[in-house]
């Protein structure tokens, strides 16, 4: 008589779920390092170009220089480990694992559409650090091409970020292919110029870029014309991010239930900190400044910067640090991985390769509901936007700024 163990193994049995690993930690440390490399490089640039440029200008030729220089020297550095980066990238993308640099330099403009991608990246970082050189230089920084060469600067460098998300096959469906396309580009240059411009701006504040009696005039106007841009490129990559939410996930739920779900959590945690952050910047530390440059409070404006502004601008480079790395974790969709566990969990024996979802359909409501959320969150940076300005305006005349004890 058969036993009941026996027994048990007759009947049918469900097969195991299919594991979802996060990867690597080498590989998300290799995938960080480009990331961190490239969209820095675009973001410091631009930082220069429309923010912090502008506001040195209207002072003097020795400000506007001190401020190009430091930031094409770290735009540069930036650049040039671009390029290793992306080249050890593809050194390790090999099924054989380890770094392979013969193989992945021979692959850039090999003839495939890939091998253009990746030469173009390689080759408009280079083009991009070149642009910058003469503005690393005391006598080139202030120069009239400053503009020219910062502009062909962020262009190739946008571009080159652009090829990591061009597709590399002829799509199926073009018109969404080109959809998608933009997203990922708002995405990836809206996060870009905003963090970024963040580690820019901690550079800034270190001593020996402004010197001490250009400091109060310099500083209001470029976090100003830098708060304009950030809440630009927070609009953006929130309304591609949640693009992206609605073509990988199905529901709050796969939040908790998918591995791509839980770090993606992560990730919308750390990008709400960094909201909070940029909030508190927007309606509390930039009024002040304002307000203390129009009050004509003559104390060293980097008492007040040096006590509050960089400690907040690197807590917030830091958890952009930390967002960029979380993304590369992020493998395949959570729509696949809820789909491929209930087919498991139902079968009643082994499986061979599980099936995925088809990608999802716009219909009308999804246009509707798109239109209302780009609409929204367009409304709400410019009331953010004109809200701060006009709390700096009313401490500007009621006098509400006080020196601070003991400074």
């Amino acid at each position: 008589m058969p036993t009941s163990d026996q027994l048990l193994a007759l009947l049918p049995q469900a097969a195991p779920l299919p594991s979802t690993p996060l990867g690597s930690f080498e590989d998300s440390a290799v995938a960080w390092t480009t990331w961190v490399t490239l969209m820095g490089f675009v973001g410091v640039t631009a930082l220069s170009l429309i923010s912090t440029g502008p506001a040195a200008g209207r002072l003097n030729a020795a400000t506007l220089s001190a401020v190009t220089r430091r930031l094409a020297r770290a735009a540069i550095v930036l650049g040039a480990l671009a390029v290793p980066a992306v080249l050890t990238s593809l050194a390790h993308s090999g099924k054989k694992g380890g770094y392979n640099y013969a193989t992945a330099w021979k692959s850039l403009f090999d003839g495939t559409t890939d091998g253009l991608l990746s030469g173009l990246e390689v080759t408009l970082l280079l083009v991009g650090v070149v642009a910058l050189v003469p503005l690393a230089l005391r006598s080139g920084a202030p120069g009239p091409a400053r503009r020219w060469l910062l502009a062909a600067s962020l262009s190739a460098g946008t571009i080159a970020l652009g090829t990591t998300k061009f597709p590399a096959k002829a799509p199926n469906n073009l018109g969404r292919s080109i959809f998608e396309t933009i997203v990922w580009m708002l995405h990836l240059v809206g996060g870009a110029i905003w963090l970024g411009g963040l580690a820019g701006l901690a550079l800034l504040t270190l001593p020996g870029a402004i010197a001490p009696a250009d400091r109060h005039a310099f500083w209001s106007p470029a976090i100003r014309r830098f708060s304009a841009t950030a809440m630009s490129c927070v609009a953006a990559v929130g309304l591609s991010g949640l693009f992206l939410y609605w073509e990988h996930v199905d529901g709050p739920s796969q939040l908790f239930t998918t591995m791509y779900g839980r770090v993606l959590g992560v990730k919308i945690l750390i990008f709400g900190a960094l909201l909070l952050l940029g909030a508190a910047n927007q309606f509390w530390l930039h009024p002040r400044i304002d307000a203390l440059r129009a009050a004509g409070d003559h104390r060293p404006l980097r008492t007040i910067l040096v006590r509050r502004f960089p400690a907040v601008v690197a807590v917030e480079t830091l958890l952009g640090l930390a967002l960029l790395f979380v993304a590369p974790f992020l493998h395949g969709s959570a729509r696949n991985q809820a789909y491929q566990a209930d087919l498991a969990r139902n079968a009643t024996g082994p499986l061979g390769k599980l099936p995925k979802l088809p990608p999802k359909e716009a219909v009308a409501s999804t246009w509707t509901l798109g239109v209302l959320e780009t609409l929204a969150v367009i409304a709400v940076m410019v009331a953010g936007y004109w809200l701060s300005g006009r709390l700096a305006r009313r401490r500007r005349v009621t006098g509400s700024v006080r020196p601070e004890p003991g400074v």
